[in-house]
């Protein structure tokens, strides 16, 4: 199937299946066509080429659930358990039937009892208000969903289609607005759920633990979205690979055309200038060595042209320049800070070249707030930052400063450089060249957080602060942001949520904020 938006296409040849049993994650940048591939799968949006067919019951939690006038929290109950009070009822004509010996009364049962027996329909109600309970979902029927947060909501939903276990769960996101222990619920659910579940999330811890099959929507040689299984991370290792290969011809066939551009150039100079006589001796000798020339002008060019670039352009790999910060020099130093009704303390923090730190807490606890004063963008209530001598220290922050939507990436960029000690790039690779050229208002989430590491990151300081750095970002490019920061000289401190990033980096030194 395919999708396109105006001239845009979203979705190109998309074939996949979502069976019983199966556990499919769907992963790529914001602006990939995630939530659009969801849509088409439940129904929401039809196709502009290709079929989808459906099979048994499908459900689809959104990122947005909309209240409509007069919905009420037993609304979503009533609906989520709509399908098995149906077998239900179902199963009991059936079994009047088999009683009165109606004809074909016993494949009629049959059918109705698999039906009830499929959704497990007995114990679709204890399954809505258990799930609602552990999600910490409100569980008051009569409460209306517009005086709910848009966290509740989610949460109500989500339990509605966890407690029915529908044929098919499709889930945009379903790890927003969730707790530790709700995490905890969501992935046992989609681990023994007995249908086929489809999920979209930034997530890639859920992701880990649950899927079996991957389906990339991030750029591909063909154009075509890859699907691997194995799980997420026999799809990175494959995308790895893949993604050398495509670098690799795309290069040797550059440099073959280049090649034979020069072959053309080198003709067209010997017939131009090398066997043109001089006045005098060897005119005819010269002149007979003409045709020969010109031939080898023909040959060498019907050689480039019939060279097809067919290979297209790879997607840019993070690089990170090594400041070459030396082992132990001073760039940071905190003592005694804290922020009222902010961050609690004191906290103190010592940073030198090379050195490492996680930090980690729950909400309200105040990571934000020590990144913000260490990087001197906050005054501290109490204590006092200093950095070392010709340290330079960034921050890259959860959202991105605000910048002009009409401006294109490369023109934002090339003002903070201008700005700034001018210095080469610190990273290459983040953003492509259309994306560069975008005005930053079209850019999608995904490429904004890459400009902003870009800002960040340009000019090579010596100490990178980042908070909740895999916001937005696509798993391949996590995990080669995880590796230059595992491998650059430069002190590196990370505050993140991001459980996966907290499995990446358990080995790294923690400070605990509100423990």
């Amino acid at each position: 199937m395919s999708v396109t938006r105006g001239a845009r296409p979203v979705l190109t040849d998309v074939s996949l299946t979502v069976a019983a049993r199966s556990r499919l994650a769907i992963v790529g940048e914001n602006g990939r066509g995630k939530t659009t591939l969801l849509h088409v799968l439940a129904g929401v949006l039809t196709p502009d080429l290709g079929t989808v067919t459906r099979v048994g019951t499908v459900a689809l939690l959104r990122q947005d659930l909309p209240a409509g006038d007069g919905e009420t929290v037993g609304t979503l109950t009533g609906r989520a358990v709509a399908a098995s009070h149906a077998a239900l009822a179902g199963l009991d004509a059936a079994t009047a039937a088999l009683v009165t010996g109606e004809p074909g009364a016993d494949d009629r049962y049959a059918a109705a009892l698999d039906a009830a027996t499929r959704l497990d329909a007995w114990d679709a109600e204890r399954r809505v208000d258990f799930a609602l309970d552990t999600l910490g979902a409100c569980t008051d029927r009569v409460r209306p969903l517009a005086t709910l947060s848009v966290g509740q909501r989610h949460r109500v939903r989500l339990a509605c289609l966890l407690g029915a276990r529908p044929d098919v769960l499709l889930l945009d996101e379903p790890t927003n607005h969730l707790d530790a222990a709700g995490l905890e619920f969501l992935t046992a659910s989609l681990r023994a759920h007995p249908g086929g579940i489809a999920v979209v999330s930034h997530d890639r811890a859920l992701l880990d633990d649950v899927a079996g099959t991957v389906c990339d929507l991030d750029p591909t040689r063909d154009g075509r979205p890859r699907t691997t299984a194995g799980g997420p991370a026999a799809a990175q290792e494959a995308r790895r690979r893949e993604l050398a290969r495509w670098a690799e011809d795309h290069a040797a066939q550059q440099a073959e055309h280049r090649r034979l551009g020069e072959a053309v150039a080198t003709a067209r100079d010997r017939l131009s200038t090398g066997w043109r006589p001089e006045k005098g001796t060897g005119r005819h000798a010269r002149q007979s060595r003409a045709p020969g020339v010109v031939q080898a002008l023909r040959r060498r060019q019907a050689e480039l042209d019939a060279h097809r670039l067919d290979v297209p352009v790879p997607p840019p790999s993070l690089r990170l320049r090594d400041p070459a910060v030396r082992p132990g020099a001073p760039q940071l130093r905190a003592h005694g800070v804290t922020v009222a009704g902010r961050l609690a303390g004191p906290v103190d923090v010592v940073l030198d070249g090379g050195d490492r730190l996680l930090v980690t807490g729950p909400n309200g606890a105040g990571k934000s707030t020590l990144l913000a004063v260490l990087a001197g963008e906050l005054a501290p209530d109490t204590g006092a930052v200093a950095t070392g001598s010709g340290a330079r220290v960034v921050r890259i922050a959860q959202e991105g400063a605000v910048q002009d939507p009409r401006r294109t990436a490369r023109e934002v960029y090339d003002e903070h450089r201008a700005r700034g000690d001018g210095s080469g790039p610190a990273a290459t690779g983040l953003l492509d060249a259309p994306a560069w050229g975008t005005p930053v208002g079209r850019l999608s989430q995904g490429r904004r957080r890459r400009l902003d590491i870009a800002l960040a990151l340009a000019g090579t300081p010596g100490a990178i602060l980042l908070d909740e750095p895999t916001n937005h970002l696509s798993a391949p490019l996590v995990a080669e942001l995880t590796a230059a920061l595992r491998t650059t000289s430069a002190a590196v401190v990370v505050a993140t949520h991001d459980r996966q990033l907290l499995r990446d980096l358990a080995d790294w030194p923690r400070l605990e904020l509100g423990g």
